[in-house]
């Protein structure tokens, strides 16, 4: 298992660069496999690095296409499969590990092919105006699959949300669902993506910053 600070959705590419002794000693095992792969689950709350971290317990399998040794780190891409539900968490020594499960696949029905076009318009809308203010990690136009179920997923993915909110498409119990939200979280973080500040707002911030900052040295002042 790989816990992260990021959600990896089905049908989605990884790119990890390994440097902890134990995921080079996890890694060194998986690459015995036929087909290496590995679990990933988002950290809840911790940090990736040492451990000692709690972790969301559905999770993606992610299968590794490529690895890179470095001087310093080895570069593993990967690629998203199937969805699983840790079970129970094991030791983490010599690495994290799990039992798990599979999650049942989603489904595609007909009818919810408008709904999955009125959300690609939305996702890639809504990228394009955000890259007019900050670098994205995807391309609006980049290239989904034919397939709609993959597509989907792939629409997920790019969508430009948080770690959070990717977390809650990835548990989606059906199509519809993943589609639904997908459109919905997309469609509230716009504002966020696009608002410009203006210097009224970043004198309005120091302003605030420095008052907390003095109320916070009158606090120690006080007797306890």
């Amino acid at each position: 298992m790989f816990p992260l600070g990021t959600v990896l959705l089905p049908a989605m590419p990884l790119t990890l660069r390994i440097f902890e002794e134990r995921y080079r000693i996890m890694l060194g095992r998986l690459l015995d496999e036929e087909t290496p792969s590995f679990g990933v689950t988002l950290i809840e709350r911790g940090h990736e690095t040492g451990g000692g971290d709690d972790r969301f317990a559905i999770g993606t399998m992610a299968r590794i296409t490529r690895v890179t040794p470095g001087a310093e780190d080895i570069v593993v891409l990967a690629y998203g499969g199937r969805r699983i539900r840790v079970t129970e968490w094991l030791d983490d020594d010599p690495y994290p590990r799990a039992l798990v499960e599979d999650v049942p696949h989603l489904e595609w029905k007909d009818e919810l092919r408008p709904l999955r076009d009125e959300t690609e318009r939305t996702v890639r809308r809504v990228l394009a105006r955000a890259a007019e203010f900050s670098p994205t990690t995807w391309d609006p136009g980049i290239a989904l699959a034919d397939d709609p179920i993959t597509s989907t997923w792939q629409l997920a993915g790019i969508a430009p949300l948080g770690p959070f909110d990717q977390q809650a498409l990835l548990q989606s119990g059906t199509t519809g669902h993943l589609l639904r939200q997908t459109l919905d979280l997309v469609l509230d973080a716009e504002p966020g993506l696009t608002a410009t500040a203006t210097d009224e707002d970043f004198d309005a911030a120091i302003a605030a910053l420095l008052r907390a900052e003095a109320d916070d040295d009158t606090d120690d002042d006080e007797p306890r």
